[in-house]
């Protein structure tokens, strides 16, 4: 078998929403379309609280997709990646990290230092759950300053934590606004291998795009009440 080493770059998007989120509109056929059109390879579906749109997404999308939820915890949110099972809202950081690891998944912290319009996990409970997180999130676009994203980097290096970067897509036109540049990999302990190895690209989403996020979900709400 062929080192990680060896395999072709891909470009991985390590967090993006679909419709299947209560606060995006971004239809799978259309993530798709544009995702081929930004040249990434890999998309990390990470919905809120749900991995429905991930499984779909896994059976139509021709490129790699990793079935993720972005879990909101009693403490703020968490990522796992690699799911089989939906794990539900609600619960503990410490009970749903022991979910995603019974499931062989992998756990992320996204956008720990952004204290806007965000759910960080809080930081007293993020540092007495240190040995049980595979990854911090060190770029996310849709953060407003870039010192939350400068802070995340730092803090990963200084834990020796894997980095992941993901444009937190809710719209299509955002795909690919950050991405990791890695080695291909295959299944949840090859992607660790290939992250250690990959590059963070990023750029910022223009700050409006939250009043978008916010529209949408306004208007969602609105539709059920209909």
């Amino acid at each position: 078998m062929k080192s990680s080493k060896e395999k072709p770059l891909i470009k991985a998007d390590l967090h993006v929403h679909t419709c299947y989120s209560p606060d995006s509109t971004a239809s799978l056929k259309d993530i798709i379309e544009y995702t081929q059109r930004a040249g990434i390879d890999c998309l990390a579906i990470t919905d809120h609280n749900t991995i429905a749109g991930a499984l779909r997404m896994k059976q139509l999308a021709p490129f790699h997709i990793i079935v993720g939820e972005e879990i909101m915890t009693s403490a703020g949110e968490i990522i796992g990646y690699f799911l089989k099972e939906e794990i539900p809202p609600g619960l503990s950081p410490e009970e749903t990290i022991s979910r995603i690891k019974s499931q062989g998944g992998l756990v992320c912290v996204p956008h720990p230092f952004d204290i806007f319009v965000r759910s960080p996990l809080q930081s007293q409970e993020r540092d007495k759950l240190l040995p049980q997180i595979d990854i911090i999130e060190v770029f996310n676009s849709r953060s407003l300053f870039l010192s939350f994203s400068t802070k995340a980097r730092n803090f990963a290096q200084k834990h020796n934590f894997l980095a992941s970067a993901g444009s937190d897509a809710h719209t299509p036109g955002e795909i690919g606004k950050a991405y990791v540049e890695m080695p291909d990999f295959n299944g949840p302990e090859e992607f660790k291998l290939a992250l250690k190895q990959g590059k963070v690209h990023g750029e910022r989403t223009n700050p409006w795009i939250h009043a978008v996020t916010a529209l949408d979900k306004i208007a969602r709400r609105f539709k059920r009440i209909k």
